[in-house]
């Protein structure tokens, strides 16, 4: 191959099957199984950019000095700084480079020689010299070749880029897919939901519609109930009106002869004592002679007379023998001229406080039953009272809808609680001192905080009057009893109801906790006793000694014993251990509250009968 002819310009490096001209002008060089080709080999050189002189802009130091801090100056240097900036970055700003379209002549040459065409190559670089040194062709009509590569390049990566798009669309499709899957299956899970809550419904109301049927025909029966129970209290009320009157009647003729003597006959007297009386005739023969008209005949006055004497004589009798067993039993100490409400022992000392229906508390030694100290000022009955965990206070609830506390050592009041509608039933202290609670036949509870003397929480939730409340030993939870047949377990810090037993049948009187605190002991006015585990708040056993109402339980201090009060004037102690029930028979009427001494030995009980009994 000839060397092109002198005055053409040099050609350009022509790309072979691992040969190119790269686009900085660097000659790439590639090795193919019939070496290189090289029409002319022609260094092209280029300026470096390592040549290149740039200004190095000094690192001055504009700092402010020291004394001269003036806003002005300052602004007027950060602007000079940032006009010098601009202009250095102007000057160092380079020229972009034009990417050059491949020529004509240079695409023919090139593909000739990717296809190993040499004789047409040689054939059409001849032809194309001799039409440059004859210059008889204008060059510049020709152009470039169309940029077909750059174009499918283009095509090629939107085709990639499209096809990810559909690939991420088809994720996308697919989650879409398994969200509708889910959400269908949803839909049916709540619409057969639905369905089942709509059977529900209608089976209620027909449920409902039944018990209303039924209702209504118990409702000529309760009225047939409730007329005859009208009428026997009328024929009770008539009845009281007639033995009314006979009693009138029988007192009159008493009275009458007692005064009257009728033919020397001497009537017969009804002495204080209540004893028999002996009936003596005087004749003018016989003076002084008495004889006894047992076989004679009886009128009706007589025989009504005999009759009430002989009633009142066995009532004398029977009193004598129960106030003698008592004695022997334990004996009783009178100390109450009402019947005592509640019984308490001090915590530390052998004292007993009893409080009365005569609007009084006493302070009683023991054992020899001495009144030591005597506080008044509720304006109605006591219904309970607690000593303060020192012992140095008292707290006393009472029909006046008041709570007081008194100060043991001067015996005076020093606080009255005030914010119940109706009569308050019970109060308990808690361990600190510092706080008392309350429960009230207003079916509330409340908890006061004696130093800010204020109440801090009102306890609602039972739906009748809460009868009993307390103090769970060195907690927060506090305990209620109340006549809606319902233990409430409240949390003190809150005011809250954390658990409401249920499983008595009628009102709950009173409710009370082991010294241990693990058991919870319950007694309704139908006389059944209930322990319950604090721990799981589930029933442990019931005990039924009624029908007479239970109206306080205790513990004696090492939690193995339970003594019941019951309206019947029985206590029965039952022992936990043994299962046993043991029964203690001495006051004559209802007994009302029940306390353990401090080592157990005794129990002290309170009654209607205006004592309260030793028990040893």
């Amino acid at each position: 191959m000839s060397a092109p002819p002198s005055g053409v310009p040099p050609l350009r490096v022509l790309e072979a099957l691992g040969i190119g001209l790269s686009p900085t002008g660097e000659v790439t060089e590639a090795v193919t199984s019939e070496g290189a080709y090289y029409l002319e080999q022609v260094t092209i050189t280029e300026t470096s950019e390592d040549e290149c002189e740039y200004e190095e802009i000094p690192d001055d130091n504009f700092s402010i000095p020291e004394g001269e801090e003036d806003l002005e100056k300052a602004i007027h240097i950060i602007g000079e700084q940032a006009r010098d900036m601009h202009i250095l970055e102007q000057q160092t700003i380079l020229p972009a480079r034009n990417v050059m379209q491949e020529a004509i002549e240079d695409f023919l040459c090139n593909f000739l020689i990717k296809m190993g065409m040499t004789r047409t190559l040689d054939c059409f670089q001849a032809e194309w010299y001799e039409l440059i040194q004859k210059k008889g062709t204008d060059f510049k009509g020709l152009g470039n070749v169309p940029d077909v590569y750059s174009q499918v390049m283009l095509l090629e990566t939107e085709n990639k880029n499209l096809k990810k798009e559909l690939k991420h669309f088809k994720q996308a499709a697919e989650k879409a897919k398994e969200e509708l899957l889910s959400t269908q299956k949803e839909r049916d899970f709540h619409r057969m939901h639905h369905k089942r809550i709509v059977q529900e419904k209608n089976k209620l109301i027909a449920d409902l519609k039944g018990l209303k049927l039924h209702y209504a025909s118990y409702e000529p029966t309760i009225r047939v109930l409730h007329e005859k129970h009208h009428a026997l209290l009328k024929e009770k009320m008539l009845t009281s009106l007639e033995r009314d009157r006979a009693v009138g009647k029988i007192s009159g003729l008493q009275a009458t002869l007692k005064n009257i003597d009728i033919g020397h006959i001497q009537v017969p007297v009804i002495q204080d004592s209540y004893e028999s009386a002996s009936i003596t005739r005087e004749s003018g023969d016989r003076a002084g002679h008495s004889c006894e008209k047992e076989n004679s005949s009886e009128g009706p006055t007589q025989k009504s007379l005999r009759e009430a004497r002989e009633e009142v004589g066995y009532k004398t009798k029977m009193k004598n023998e129960k106030k003698q067993v008592s004695s022997e039993t334990g004996g009783a100490a009178c100390s109450d001229l009402e019947p005592p409400g509640s019984i308490v022992m001090h915590p530390c000392k052998d004292y007993l406080i009893s409080c009365s229906e005569d609007r009084l508390w006493k302070m009683v030694g023991l054992p020899q039953g001495n009144v030591l100290l005597t506080g008044s000022g509720h304006t109605d009955w006591l219904s309970g009272c607690c000593f303060h965990p020192s012992g140095s206070k008292l707290a006393t609830s009472s029909g006046d809808s008041t709570i007081k506390l008194w100060d043991l050592t001067k015996g005076e009041c020093t606080l009255t609680l005030e914010g119940h509608n109706h009569a308050v039933w019970s109060c308990t202290w808690h361990s600190c001192g510092d706080f008392v609670a309350s429960a009230s036949l207003d079916m509330t509870s409340k908890i006061w905080d004696v130093n800010s003397e204020r109440c801090r929480y009102t306890l609602y939730g039972h739906t009748d009057s809460v009868n009993s409340i307390e103090f769970f030993p060195f907690s927060n939870i506090l305990l209620t009893a109340s006549a809606d047949k319902t233990l409430s377990v409240w949390d003190a810090r809150t005011g809250k109801c954390e658990q409401s037993l249920y499983g008595h049948m009628h009102s709950v009187n009173d409710a009370t906790f082991t010294p241990r605190g693990h058991i919870i002991a319950s007694c309704d006015a139908r006389g059944v006793t209930k322990l319950w585990d604090f721990r799981k708040l589930i029933p442990i056993v019931s005990i039924d000694v009624g029908p007479s109402s239970g109206n306080e339980v205790n513990f004696d201090p090492s939690g193995r014993v339970l003594a019941q009060a019951s309206a019947n004037g029985i206590i029965h102690l039952l022992d936990l251990k043994s299962g046993q029930i043991h029964k203690l028979v001495g006051h004559e009427s209802e007994v009302h509250s029940v306390v353990f001494s401090h080592l157990g030995e005794n129990l002290y009980s309170g009654g209607s009968d205006g004592t309260i009994r030793l028990w040893i």
